[in-house]
């Protein structure tokens, strides 16, 4: 796989020469695959948020160089538009960020200031809704007429319009119900296939990321702890335990059958695991 963004010695710091000077990312040196689906976790405060600004020019290191296709995306300030074209951000509670008065007009914001109209433009809305689970029938009413989930794919839905090369998303399914955080992340998945773009999701929650993501990034106090897979970083859960961090419950609950002597794979990460893992079995015991 070929790196999409690369970062170099990527560094920033707060209050910078007053007596609040804090880092909040330092010397970060890692690569970002074309296509692939990146997590990032790590305690409040580790460094999350700051760090995935700076990946579309939102904000600027304050040491160090961010890449995107081998270009140094701060070089020339004129072209950071062109870079969050590409490089599409979703941010926590996205929803307060609407303001357009229907929300086809709405979706349709981003991809117009690309110069993007008439059937086009069009043609971006509707395939962005439908990926994210927006009917159509909403598209000409208020965002602010629709419920909470609504907002929150409307906000996603004006930034996939965008076709971004990369879409990041902070904590998109903060403050949703199980199930709307289960159907957001469904939709996210199933636009990714679809898409082949590389999406990074910063997330607290470890079920979220242990479902979706290829790999993981673990950020500690602003640096990279780990960089790894999936299945591998969540192995290591008395290291991310040092670092506030826990792995998914199900994660928990079989590797207990495992030590009580039930012969389950070691590093289930989903329930659907678990539940074909427990299946199969019993199905070899003949209890099934």
């Amino acid at each position: 796989m070929s790196a999409i963004i690369r970062t170099e010695n990527l560094t920033y710091t707060y209050g910078l020469k007053t007596p609040l000077e804090k880092t909040a990312v330092s010397d970060l040196n890692i690569e970002i695959n074309e296509g692939e689906f990146l997590g990032v976790i790590g305690h409040t405060g580790s460094g999350k948020s700051t760090f995935v600004q700076m990946l579309n020019g939102l904000i600027t290191p304050t040491k160090g160089k961010v890449y995107l296709r081998g270009t140094d995306i701060n070089q020339n300030k004129k072209e950071l538009q062109r870079v969050r074209f590409q490089v599409g951000m979703v941010f926590q509670y996205p929803e307060y960020q609407l303001f357009e008065e229907t929300v086809y007009k709405d979706i349709g914001f981003g991809p117009g200031n690309m110069g993007i109209t008439g059937d086009d433009l069009d043609r971006r809305i509707r395939s962005a809704a439908a990926f994210t689970g927006l009917k159509s029938k909403l598209l000409q009413k208020s965002p602010f007429d629709l419920s909470g989930g609504e907002k929150r794919r409307a906000a996603i839905a004006g930034v996939i319009a965008m076709d971004p090369d990369v879409l990041i998303l902070d904590e998109p399914a903060a403050g949703l119900d199980p199930q709307g955080r289960d159907n957001l992340l469904s939709q996210i998945l199933e636009y990714h296939k679809k898409r082949k773009n590389t999406i990074i999701l910063v997330s607290h929650s470890m079920e979220d990321i242990a479902r979706v993501a290829d790999r993981i990034l673990v950020m500690n106090r602003g640096k990279a702890e780990i960089l790894d897979k999936t299945r591998n970083v969540f192995a290591q859960g008395h290291r991310l335990k040092k670092m506030g961090l826990e792995i998914p419950q199900i994660t928990k609950v079989t590797q207990k059958l495992i030590e009580n002597g039930i012969p389950l794979p070691q590093g289930i990460l989903t329930v659907e695991e678990a539940y074909v893992a427990i299946a199969q079995l019993l199905k070899k015991e003949g209890r099934l």
